[in-house]
């Protein structure tokens, strides 16, 4: 729980995005839901929804918050703050 504290106190977010095959991704905090096609996280910035084909995650060091994620994106985005806080991806379908 220390290590989660500290990625969550450092302020550094940094999204790199190479030719849309590989995401590189720093203060990680939580991830809630993977899979090929789709991508939800949380970092010290807010969750953001990643979506794709084929994706995969490379590289996840919960001490540091760092990730990496490889395959086709088609689209990236940050929830808001209100659906961030809401709960299960279930819930927010079955609304």
């Amino acid at each position: 729980m220390e290590s989660v504290k500290q990625v969550k106190n450092q302020h550094n977010h940094i999204v790199h995005i190479d030719n849309r095959e590989r995401i590189e991704i720093t203060g990680v905090t939580k991830v809630d839901n993977f899979n090929e096609d789709d991508v939800i996280l949380h970092t010290v910035m807010g969750a953001i929804n990643i979506k794709g084909k084929n994706m995969k995650v490379s590289k996840l060091n919960v001490d540091t918050g760092d990730m990496l994620i490889e395959g086709m994106v088609y689209s990236m985005h940050y929830l808001s703050k209100d659906k961030e806080n809401k709960g299960s991806i279930l819930k927010k379908l079955f609304k």
